[in-house]
């Protein structure tokens, strides 16, 4: 075959980017590699997997030469690339025996030879043949910031991603949650049937490909295919049914105090409150105390200290005294996401930060003070106040939004009261409710075998392939007369 060549300045990106689905840590040899293939067309693309996700590039100029592929070994090549420099090209092609990758090399061009494989053992791409769905500037900004706020816990998979809520086909809905704050958008029109998560992945996040042009997108029945001027991405969808997400946001018209911070100067009140004294870290909480029309951040080094309080400065707010703690973290998130309306309910509700269309709840915690005397507010225990919904049938048992997304308790070294006694009736409610955690749990459990099951599966199916390929080889050689 004619060799296939790679500027140095479009691989070095490109192997940054395929190296979001490859490990080193797999036992199958199959995907330590890279497909890279020359179409009818003269263009390359490279192509990188797990099994579960695939991302493709297109180089930016076409190549001569007739239709062909290979595979090479991604740790090998990235290798090489590493000691090219930019205005350098490479080149790479296949023999009977073994694949060659050529590189500059002072005057001449260097050699490394590299076990040949098979390109018809590359595990094959899924191909979707649904009409593409174009995702507009916005919509695709509302999907990188719901996805900076999915869940990450491998036991709850339906919150490991992003929703796009289609019930309202006039309305869609851009939904995240990990059960401490949620975030969503409105309002798009996409023509989608049904309601679509989009797993999460780092890839999706990566400043190349979110710059990369308009995003296009495409729904099969079991991958999802998010698409570029050149880059490819499809990933296996997650299945189930995703909770009620609607159940723990708060009604604009229950909120009693609503403060708006100057859009211009939200960076300068993020480094502020980044530089607040935090006295625990699981929580890293933070005060927000509405007191005679000034707002004060809260703060302290360790819990014996009194609340540090410092002034906001350009803000405007109306509603009675109030005074709530959260996750700085949540804040930050929001304020950096130009979210500059903060409205509150109570010590014990939702928090609210939104604009537009846009919004974030956050959960609220405790303010966890050894002396009641010092606290701004003596909540001894923060829990929403709207009736939980019943819950959604799923497969894989997804807790709503509205029972994760409960107040974080912090530990406390406030005296414990001695707990009344529970009449019969509240005991038994109490065990039926044990009950029910520990089927949850057992589920829960299953759930995780199942996946392990399945991942087991795919990598004995692909070590069949090779044996299968081995097999023929071996037949071949045994055919061969000398």
């Amino acid at each position: 075959m004619k060799p296939i060549k790679l500027p140095v300045a479009e691989l070095k990106p490109a192997l940054t980017g395929l190296g979001k689905v490859h490990h080193g840590r797999t036992t199958l040899a199959i995907l330590n590699q890279i497909k890279i293939e020359r179409t009818h067309d003269g263009w390359i693309a490279l192509t990188c997997t797990d099994l579960d996700r695939w991302i493709t590039l297109r180089l930016e100029h076409p190549d001569e030469g007739c239709p062909s592929s290979l595979l090479l070994p991604f740790d090998q090549l990235s290798q090489i690339v590493k000691s090219c420099g930019k205005s350098e090209c490479i080149e790479v092609a296949a023999s009977a025996d073994h694949n060659l990758i050529r590189f500059p090399l002072g005057d001449t061009l260097g050699e490394s030879k590299v076990p040949r494989l098979s390109p018809d053992e590359f595990p094959p791409t899924p191909r979707l043949k649904c009409d593409a769905i174009p995702l507009s500037s916005s919509l695709r900004e509302s999907l990188l910031e719901a996805m900076e706020c999915a869940s990450e816990d491998s036991t709850r998979l339906v919150l490991n991603g992003t929703l796009i809520d289609a019930q309202d086909s006039k309305a869609n809905y851009v939904v995240a949650t990990d059960g401490r704050h949620l975030y969503s958008a409105n309002s798009f029109t996409l023509p989608l049937k049904e309601s679509v998560i989009i797993p999460t992945h780092k890839f999706l996040e990566w400043k190349e490909f979110a710059t990369d042009g308009e995003w296009q997108m495409r729904v099969g029945t079991e991958h999802l295919q998010l698409s570029s001027r050149r880059w490819r991405f499809i990933s296996k969808t997650i299945e189930g049914t995703y909770p009620n997400w609607r159940a723990p946001i708060p009604k604009p018209d229950e909120a009693v105090t609503v403060i708006t911070f100057d859009p211009t100067k939200l960076e300068t009140l993020i480094k502020l409150i980044q530089r607040m004294p935090c006295h625990e870290d699981r929580f890293q909480t933070l005060g927000l105390e509405w007191k005679g029309g000034q707002l004060m951040l809260l703060g302290k080094d360790n819990h014996q200290e009194p609340w540090l309080r410092v002034p906001v400065p350009d803000i405007q707010g109306q509603g009675p005294d109030m005074t709530v703690f959260l996750d700085r973290r949540y804040l930050v998130k929001g304020l950096g996401f130009e979210l500059n309306t903060l409205s509150l309910i109570n010590p014990e509700s939702p928090i609210r930060l939104h604009q537009g269309g846009k919004q974030l709840i956050i959960m609220p915690v405790r303010s966890n003070d050894s002396d009641p005397a010092q606290s701004p507010h003596s909540t001894t225990a923060v829990s929403t106040t709207a009736k939980a919904p019943p819950q959604p049938t799923s497969t894989t048992d997804q807790p709503t939004p509205k029972q994760a997304m409960q107040t974080q308790p912090h530990p406390t070294n406030q005296p414990t009261e001695k707990p009344e006694p529970k009449s019969p009736l509240e005991a038994a409610l109490l065990q039926v409710e044990g009950i029910k955690a520990g089927y949850r749990e057992t589920l829960n459990h299953l759930t995780r075998i199942g996946d392990s099951i399945r991942a087991a599966m795919r990598e004995q199916k692909a070590s069949e392939k090779e044996i299968q390929g081995v097999r023929q080889t071996l037949r071949s050689l045994q055919s061969v007369r000398i």
